[in-house]
């Protein structure tokens, strides 16, 4: 990954699964890939702590794996096994055109170089293979909860997110590769409580400039704490966008 620093992502790496839906969260993800996906390989780029490839998997798919984080690979690795590489995912070491399939689940906005990445997926995919990516700002229900009110200062802080569906559309017609269908998927239900929140948030992983940390986002922190029963956990579904292309 290079968009946020790897060094980021293995501060974080032991507590990466808690946070973010773990094992189930895989399952849902690559239940809902599967059918998007040309027989053969897989190659997940942006592989994280392997719980998306370890569900494809177990659905019997060949699977490999790269990712710019150690920390994150250390948890894939007892996952996958030997099939993964430490690896930028715009200098990924394959060869042209020896994969069926290149998935990207929910790793572009955390790569950065949207561009760069799709390129690189189009030079190792097969001709015919195809090119997936979970990607964007996931839709939250419900979109009105006391959380969702605290935090909305930060919004229009990921709307200038690289995986936007626009930016992958051009990155894909700039590689050569064709639209081959768009779906909401892999609605998964979280539990997180306005303190889980502000903590999270409080270990930086938002890329901003120090003036807006301290104006926007240390502010959203105040207001989650001070909500009423700071520790309960609310319940919210996520659903992120799903696009293919084929090479």
């Amino acid at each position: 990954m290079i968009g946020r620093s790897s060094r980021s992502f293995d501060r974080i790496a032991d507590r990466y699964d808690n946070r973010s839906g773990g094992t189930g969260r895989g399952v849902v993800l690559a239940a809902d890939i599967v059918p998007w996906l040309a027989p053969g390989t897989v190659l997940e780029v942006g592989v994280g702590t392997g719980v998306v490839s370890a569900a494809l998997r177990s659905l019997g798919l060949t699977v490999f794996g790269a990712d710019l984080s150690g920390g994150m690979l250390r948890h894939a690795r007892q996952r996958l096994g030997p099939t993964l590489v430490q690896a930028d995912a715009t200098a990924l070491p394959f060869g042209d055109g020896v994969v069926d399939n290149v998935v990207f689940a929910t790793a572009l906005h955390a790569i950065g170089d949207v561009y760069g990445a799709i390129a690189e997926a189009a030079r190792v995919v097969r001709p015919g293979g195809r090119v997936v990516a979970v990607h964007g700002i996931p839709r939250r229900l419900p979109d009105d909860d006391d959380m969702t009110e605290a935090v909305a200062a930060l919004w229009p802080l990921r709307d200038d997110r690289p995986d936007t569906a626009a930016t992958l559309d051009g990155a894909a017609a700039t590689a050569d590769l064709r639209p081959a269908g768009v779906a909401w998927v892999a609605s998964t239900g979280f539990e997180e409580s306005p303190n889980e929140f502000a903590t999270g948030i409080e270990e930086r992983l938002w890329n901003v400039d120090d003036a807006t940390w301290r104006t926007v986002v240390l502010p959203v922190v105040e207001r989650l704490r001070a909500l009423p029963d700071p520790d309960r956990r609310r319940s919210y579904r996520l659903s992120p966008r799903l696009v293919a292309y084929q090479a």
